[in-house]
């Protein structure tokens, strides 16, 4: 795979970053003025119906579905991870709340230890340590605000759903596997919207309504990098997304990030950054591979 297209990945992962820190700026606007179940129907609905179209496209085969207990329980993570995502930016500043969220790739270490079996290298190990301490340095157990559960939650789920993608069929394409993950994750949220259900005002639906437009365009973004470039060139490029919630936090909500989280979140950071490929020797290249 040619050099020459990892910039353009990194590129397109840094702008899907920029539009899902976005996405979360709108549910903050929000403000809790819609249950957490009216944004995960909605949202899931839009999905859904963006997504038919690309799935209808599909030759029969592709369009099948497979393993239809996983894609259930895949859509249950995302409607229960959905839900505490909203409580937690609701209810803590963005840099806080998204600090956590990117806990998940660190929950997955042990997770798969216990699940696939597998086990990691102890400077993996460290690095885990290291992010989870990190975490609580920005949580600070002392001033403990009982949202910050919602968003460890939400790391839960998230590494749950990522572990569980493993299983997925190889044969089965990434458009229907959205579609019908998305499409599983209706009925609930659905009866749920309804149970819960509250007047919306036009501003609360357009602002759902861009989340989840700019949540579809973090996931289209991140599909054409990670297919343009290694995962473990441009991922990275993933970490983006917590430097611009944080500045919109401070931009927008005046939540100015004290120096025990900044310390906090570059403890998470850190071990998610592909060192390795940074200390790599890299290959000389000929006159012919330059051009």
């Amino acid at each position: 795979m040619s050099s020459a297209r990892i910039p353009l990945a990194i590129l397109l992962l840094v702008i899907g970053n920029f539009a899902a820190s976005l996405s979360d700026v709108a549910v903050k606007l929000l403000d809790g003025d819609v249950s957490s179940f009216q944004y995960i129907f909605i949202r899931q609905l839009l999905a859904t119906l963006v997504i038919l179209p690309f799935w209808l496209k599909q030759p029969k085969p592709k369009r099948k579905l497979y393993s239809p207990k996983l894609h259930i329980l895949r859509a249950q993570l995302i409607v229960i991870g959905s839900g505490c995502m909203v409580v937690a930016i609701t209810h803590l500043t963005l840099a806080t709340a998204n600090a956590v969220f990117y806990a998940a790739p660190l929950i997955m270490l042990p997770l798969s230890m216990v699940l696939l079996g597998e086990k990691p290298k102890p400077t993996r190990i460290a690095m885990t340590v290291l992010g989870f301490a990190g975490v609580m340095v920005v949580l600070r157990p002392s001033e403990f605000h009982w949202a910050a559960s919602f968003a460890l939650g939400t790391a839960l789920t998230l590494a749950l759903f990522n572990l569980t993608a493993r299983k997925l069929p190889n044969h089965q394409s990434v458009v229907s596997t959205l579609f019908w993950t998305s499409l599983f994750s209706l009925p609930i949220s659905g009866i749920l919207a309804l149970y819960y259900w509250q007047p919306i005002t036009t501003t609360s639906l357009l602002l759902i309504l861009a989340s989840s437009a700019l949540i579809l365009s973090y996931n289209g973004l991140a599909i054409m990098a990670y297919q343009r470039a290694p995962a473990s060139s441009i991922a990275v490029a993933e970490n983006s997304g917590l430097v611009f919630v944080t500045l919109f936090g401070v931009m927008w909500f005046n939540e100015v990030p004290d120096w025990l989280t900044i310390l906090g979140i570059a403890m998470v950071i850190l071990p998610l950054i592909p060192w390795g490929t940074f200390f790599k020797s890299q290959p000389k290249l000929s006159k012919c591979s330059e051009l």
